[in-house]
């Protein structure tokens, strides 16, 4: 699919842990990756100004701001954002979406304030009954896409095998994989394993017309076995964290030996090399950004920690997916195979 001649996508600016100072960087980096691109400032005016560069900077042009007055906090209660925060640089930027101003929203923002509103704003599409986060993670042979990572705690056996058939679509039109392989996340490979939740979820996907391969251990998230894990969100956050909390640890590990003695400073400095390669292949800012599926429009969300480098990954994200037209593809799929409706 070609790329449109002008794409505009809105960035919450007053999201996450930094706000201006990672998103106004990280969005003009964006702008001069992709020529064709426009980007609209969502938040307070002043304090966007004050980190804007000067007139010179030809990328100007295709920045744009657009007021809030309101922020969302990272703590606040999500319905209480929904209700109360109507006029917050989330809010905003997702109604630019939803009037067709912009193709897509990218928040570092709370994420169960994102959900909400964007589930609000933008409804959910015809036969989805609950949208799902889904990202990329790392694994042996370039990524793998995992959802959901926390949107759903309690999830159906219907709601993963309309998880798992999002994520196929995912994963064909951003990897084009023409039949992307499909793991649902269990204790253990036998039948038998499991609860009643997932073996009635795996009977589902089995019937269907997905290229479903059984069950998923733990250990195999990261290996070659599937290019698209399906669990729910409980299990999803759980596990995502687990995974960034070792990949500290073991990061911490190794720079305790290094430093320990005079040798093995010496043999650090000659694997530091080996090392930076190793540190760019797992480094989690290539990986943030995750896609809130199962809407009627595009809708990022970034780690609300991220930095420049980390934020405009999620915009590049973005642009992605609007360039696949995902929702759509989507839409599709369920119109020809789900044709009964949302019963939601």
């Amino acid at each position: 699919m070609n790329e449109p001649t002008r794409m505009t996508i809105a960035l919450d600016a007053m999201g996450g842990d930094h706000g201006p100072p990672v998103v106004v960087p990280a969005a003009l980096s964006a702008l001069s990756r992709h020529p064709n691109l426009e980007l609209v400032l969502v938040g307070d005016e002043a304090v966007l100004r004050a980190e804007l560069p000067g007139s010179g900077d030809s990328r100007m042009e295709r920045l744009h701001i657009r007021h809030a007055s309101q922020t969302v906090g990272m703590d606040e209660p999500p319905a209480q954002a929904l209700r109360l925060k109507k006029d917050s640089s989330m809010r905003v930027a997702l109604d630019l979406v939803r009037s067709d101003q912009a193709k897509a929203c990218v928040s570092a923002g709370n994420t169960g304030a994102l959900m909400a509103t964007a589930r609000y704003v933008l409804k959910t599409l015809p036969g989805i009954d609950r949208p799902a986060i889904i990202t990329a993670i790392p694994a042996l042979q370039g990524h793998t896409h995992m959802l959901d990572i926390g949107a759903n705690v309690d999830c159906t056996a219907e709601h993963l095998a309309q998880f798992a058939t999002m994520g196929a679509i995912v994963a064909s039109a951003v990897d084009n994989i023409d039949n992307p392989r499909i793991g649902l996340l269990n204790v253990g490979a036998e039948q038998i394993k499991g609860n009643d939740q997932v073996k009635q979820a795996a009977r589902l996907l089995a019937a269907g017309d997905l290229n479903y391969i059984g069950y998923v251990e733990g250990d195999q998230i990261y290996g070659d076995r599937a290019d698209v894990v399906v669990c729910d969100g409980f299990v999803g956050n759980v596990s995502l964290k687990t995974s960034e909390g070792v990949a500290r640890m073991i990061s911490h590990y190794l720079r305790e030996e290094f430093r320990r003695t005079l040798l093995n400073k010496l043999i650090g400095l000659i694997a530091l090399p080996v090392l930076n390669t190793l540190r760019r292949r797992i480094d989690p800012r290539r990986y943030n950004g995750a896609s809130l599926l199962g809407l009627q429009g595009i809708a990022i969300k970034s780690h609300g920690g991220a930095d420049a480098v980390s934020f405009g990954n999620a915009i590049d994200i973005a642009v992605l997916e609007v360039r696949k037209d995902v929702p759509n593809r989507i839409d599709r799929h369920i119109e020809e195979h789900l044709p009964q409706g949302n019963p939601a």
